[in-house]
């Protein structure tokens, strides 16, 4: 991260901000091909930062450093890029489109203070953008839009801007109209547009704390530009107004006004409310404000692992000021399902550096509302909270989505193994979507993963990282059971001189309910087996069970039953009564019948309205057996039911396909079911 030196012209040094209303963190989203990156890199060049702007086809923006995005032409990190425009510094947060890479999408959310949607001029709104508006809408997450690429043959921007009001809703409103290669401001020359400047006035006095503003613009009175200018501030801030502006990386028509728009009208820190804060025990402590002089509190937000320097981590101060060669406490909790067990570590800050892209600018300090870049603290995860050693806080976590593709991973040699294990611990450390699962059960190591982008992504850095490995296809643990009462005689009897082995039980074993587990019944009579060999007859059965009859599927919800045995009074032990009842568990199966029980998953799926019917009919193919549907907002419907664990590994991709992007689903362990003969058959029982 701190290495990279494109040929677009070195960045200049930065500066310090001392004050978080001269900071504006804007998050740029949108889909994948938008124009986003390349919207970065002309307002880098604009302001001076470089010479030159970088291109996304050559490899050489600022942004799209990691050789994963250079190779797939599209970001699949999370990059700062601060710009100063005026006495404002504006931290312009480029975020993948790509939806395997939401994680780094929601991280830019939470490091931001506003949105900027970024839409191309010829292809409309996708269902996916109109999902994440909905999301920042929840959040109320100040928006507004940019459409790119207007030099483009096909582009046609009025028709974009009718497009994403459809799409998002009336408070989407044109602060500028195109007209040939210059914009037209509508608050300053809109005489041309009275119906557009009409709409853009009103909707901004709908927003404006001053109720009798829209009484008298209704009468006729002509409202000063500097009152639209700020109630537009407020209205920006409330997530409630969205302007829309077109602009062209290209010619550089619109990005001194996109700048200024910036700067003018979207919210500081100072008007963005800190997350939750506790102690690390759980305590709550009072609402934090951006407060340079405030309790430290700040947020690892992204984690990188750069050949050069290290760990690097991006960093959100929400409350206080970060100073070098200071100690400060990281506190991570509440992620131990994804691999990140809770912990809590002393260590010092030694620099703080200002993020560009790759490169790391050393600066002072950094106040509340500002990033930077922190290097080499040995503990610290993406999510972790970084506080004062004194007063250790813990930042209430932001949502993330569960990995649903499976990839399993195997070292090519066994010199590999620690390259692997060391390469996986960063990787995992830095995406909290990704879940590392260690199976003991098929002895397999799986990657759970977003999607095939994101499984693409982390292999090459696992190979990147020195570690020489395959995949194999994903097993799903199987269990088995007996299908019906079944008898069994164990019988270990060994006397060839010296201390010799006896033992000799009688079982019945019984199916039970599924998951019922392991029932252990004693009915000897007459002491024929003493009373302290009847647990080691127990303790036999069981590690029979979880050893599996034939390759190593573990047997489960059976009742076994003593009903017999012999013993010597000088031959017989433990061990040898160990080995007896698991010899009568193997010939109990033997003479009886068992069946194979593969797990069961229910899932919940939802999706718009329209692709019902595709996705029911899908789900019947995979053996799947739907429980119901709701009604979800947003024209939308919820489906469960149950399918198989098998019929998963892929779904993640193939519900994408099936919904254009826009199907989502989470899975959880239902139980197991007998597995159907046929395949069983297959499956070589």
């Amino acid at each position: 991260m701190g290495s990279k030196h494109s040929d677009n012209g070195t960045p200049a040094g930065a500066v310090a901000v001392d004050d978080p209303a001269k900071v504006r963190n804007v998050v740029l989203v949108g889909p994948s091909g938008a124009g986003k990156t390349t919207l970065t890199e002309a307002l880098l060049a604009a302001t001076g930062v470089l010479t030159r702007a970088g291109s996304v086809t050559e490899g050489t923006t600022v942004c799209d450093h990691d050789p994963a995005a250079v190779r797939q032409q599209r970001s699949v990190g999370l990059a700062v890029a601060p710009i100063q425009h005026g006495d404002i510094k504006i931290n312009l947060i480029d975020t993948p489109g790509y939806v395997d890479f939401v994680g780094e999408l929601r991280a830019g959310l939470r490091a931001a203070d506003a949105a900027l949607f970024v839409v191309n001029a010829f292809e409309g709104v996708d269902a996916a953008t109109v999902a994440l508006w909905e999301e920042c809408a929840q959040v109320s997450m100040p928006r507004a839009v940019v459409i790119t690429r207007t030099d483009h043959h096909r582009a046609d921007v009025m028709n974009e801007i009718v497009a994403c009001q459809a799409a998002f809703g009336q408070g989407v409103v044109p602060l500028y109209v195109q007209e040939g290669d210059r914009l037209v401001g509508l608050l300053t020359e809109g005489d041309k547009y009275p119906e557009e400047r009409a709409a853009l006035i009103e909707g901004i006095i709908a927003e404006s704390e001053d109720e009798t503003l829209m009484d008298r613009y209704l009468a006729g009175e002509e409202i000063d530009q500097d009152t639209l200018i700020t109630d537009l501030e407020t209205a920006v801030a409330r997530g409630s107004f969205h302007p829309v502006m077109p602009v062209c990386a290209a010619t550089g028509m619109g990005l001194t006004e996109l700048l200024d728009g910036i700067a003018r009208a979207f919210p500081s820190p100072l008007e963005h409310e800190v997350p939750t804060v506790t102690s690390v025990d759980g305590i709550p402590q009072p609402r934090m404000a951006a407060d340079p002089d405030g309790p430290l509190v700040a947020e690892v937000v992204r984690t990188a692992v750069d050949s050069y320097v290290g760990r690097v981590s991006l960093v959100r101060v929400f409350s206080g000021t970060l100073r070098p060669e200071r100690p400060v406490h990281i506190s991570g909790h509440g992620m131990a399902d994804r691999g990140h067990e809770d912990h809590d570590a002393d260590e010092r800050v030694a620099h703080i550096y200002s993020p560009m892209g790759a490169n790391l600018r050393e600066v002072p300090y950094c106040v509340a509302g500002d990033l930077c870049a922190l290097t080499k603290l040995t503990t610290a995860e993406t999510g972790d909270t970084v506080s004062a050693p004194e007063k250790p806080l813990l930042m209430a976590p932001w949502d993330m989505p569960e990995p649903l593709l499976p990839v399993a991973v195997v070292p090519r040699t066994r010199s590999d193994e620690d390259n692997l294990a060391r390469n996986l611990n960063r990787l995992v450390a830095s995406d909290p979507t990704l879940r590392l699962d260690r199976n003991a059960e098929t002895h397999q190591m799986v990657l759970w993963c977003m999607g095939e982008a994101h499984a693409d992504v982390v292999l090459a850095r696992l190979r990147a990282g020195g570690a020489e490995i395959d995949t194999e296809p994903v097993r799903v643990p199987l269990r088995e059971t007996f299908a019906a009462p079944a008898k069994g005689h164990g019988r270990h009897v060994k006397q060839s001189g010296g201390h010799g082995q006896y033992a000799v039980c009688d079982i019945i074993v019984e199916p039970l309910p599924r998951g019922s587990g392991f029932e252990f019944v004693d009915k000897i009579v007459g002491g024929a087996i003493p009373n302290q060999f009847i647990p080691s007859v127990e303790k036999g059965v069981r590690a029979q069970l979880e050893k599996g009859l034939h390759d190593g599927t573990p047997v489960v919800d059976v009742r076994v039953t003593l009903v017999d045995g012999k013993a010597h009074s000088v031959d017989s032990s433990d061990a040898a009564f160990q080995t007896a009842g698991a010899l009568a568990l193997k010939e109990a199966a033997a003479a009886g019948r068992t069946i194979l029980l593969e797990p069961m998953d229910e899932v919940a799926i939802r999706l718009p309205d329209e692709h019902m019917g595709t996705v029911l009919g899908d789900l019947s193919g995979r053996r799947g057996r739907v429980l119901g549907t709701e009604a979800d907002e947003g024209g939308r419907t919820v489906i469960r039911a149950e399918v198989p664990s098998s019929e998963l590994l892929r779904y993640a991709i193939e519900l994408r396909a099936m919904t254009s992007g826009t199907g989502t689903f989470t899975r959880r362990f239902a139980r197991y079911d007998p597995l159907p003969e046929a395949l069983a058959a297959r499956a070589g029982k």
